[in-house]
């Protein structure tokens, strides 16, 4: 072989390494790394994964139910949600209510809220049966610990994350009742299969028996767990229902400190950039860091999402979400509804 040949194929395979390697890469989830000119997230992306509407229904007035199919949906457990990327770009966040056992599957429902943020009316009006729709892998921090004892409280579209607990927990032979409660019976999703559990579900339609009585929860026996997902109003009153030794784990979609409370201008410095920014009492630090980087990604501007998670290098953080751990919080903060605890904070941007 001629030394011109020699070198090409030496570099041809060098090439080929090289994208290998970067492929290798881009798919690890520890990228992007610390090191490198992206910036970096507090914590790990996780990469779209291609999903397709194999079916769209109507379990209830107003309510939208897709099932998504891929090869490439990873498993998950009761309690979960994912990240959904609508037509227009917007993500939104939807727990899983199928079943985990039935894998390469997974379905979601969707309330429709005329005066919201317009992504459930997005969903309702361009969503249909053979599109696309690109998922993150799911997340779960409303898992369900095990127990011989449960009490599931639900309202309206709160209904998702529970039902896929219920099954689980009757699986395992647990004691469990369920207090479901919706503005009317036609409006509440997945009423004909919550039949099935018979006396263990009370269905409270709001136009036929008024609000839920929580009375019971004062009554809960010692090692019971009480898991709550619904409106704030209904998941405030459950906390405050439930005795003071009970566990309440709550399954929070909005957020539970007003942005702006309590709070003072301060100014954060962009380490990768360069740039001090200031960010005024009125507005959050995502409006001011994407003053300067339009590009600073983020979606529910709530403080449960996490897509706004960013890296602090110094400074004490006012931390107002409600999605981070007590680790995550040490060297990160989301962006959207957290502050400096004092004048300056500087972020890995």
């Amino acid at each position: 072989m001629s030394r011109a040949l020699k070198l090409a194929a030496v570099a041809g395979a060098a090439l080929l390494a090289r994208r290998a390697l970067r492929g290798r890469i881009a798919r690890s989830p520890l990228w992007p790394l610390p090191a490198l000119d992206t910036p970096v997230s507090g914590h790990s992306p996780r990469r779209w994964l291609p999903a397709l509407i194999t079916s769209c229904t109507e379990p209830a007035d107003g309510v939208l139910m897709l099932t998504l199919g891929s090869p490439e949906l990873p498993p998950w457990t009761p309690g979960a949600h994912v990240d959904v990327q609508l037509p227009s770009g917007l993500v939104r966040q939807y727990s899983l209510c199928g079943d985990p056992a039935d894998t390469g599957r997974y379905t979601i429902a969707i309330r429709l809220i005329e005066d919201g943020r317009g992504g459930s009316r997005e969903a309702h009006a361009q969503l249909v049966e053979g599109a696309e729709l690109p998922v993150r892998p799911p997340r779960n921090r409303f898992g369900l610990v095990p127990s011989s004892s449960y009490v599931f409280v639900a309202g309206g579209i709160g209904i998702t994350p529970i039902l896929p607990m219920l099954r689980e927990a009757t699986a395992a032979g647990a004691d469990w009742t369920l207090l479901y409660g919706g503005r009317s019976r036609s409006s509440m999703p997945f009423t004909a299969e919550l039949a099935a559990y018979g006396s263990r579900v009370t269905l409270v339609p709001e136009d036929e028996a008024g609000l839920p009585d929580l009375s019971a929860l004062g009554a809960t026996t010692p090692g019971t767990l009480v898991y709550c997902c619904g409106p704030a109003p209904l998941m405030n009153a459950v906390r405050e229902a439930a005795p003071p030794t009970t566990a309440v784990h709550l399954e929070r979609f909005t957020a539970t400190t007003p942005t702006t409370a309590t709070s003072r201008p301060f100014t954060v410095e962009l380490h990768r950039s360069g740039r001090t920014i200031e960010v005024a009492a009125g507005e959050t630090t995502l409006a001011a860091v994407r003053r300067e980087l339009p590009d600073t990604p983020y979606s529910c501007e709530q403080g449960f999402c996490g897509t706004c998670q960013h890296r602090v290098l110094a400074g004490e953080v006012d931390h107002r979400d409600t999605l981070l751990t007590d680790q995550e919080r040490e060297d990160s903060m989301l962006l959207c509804v957290s502050r400096a605890q004092d004048d300056h904070l500087v972020l890995d941007l």
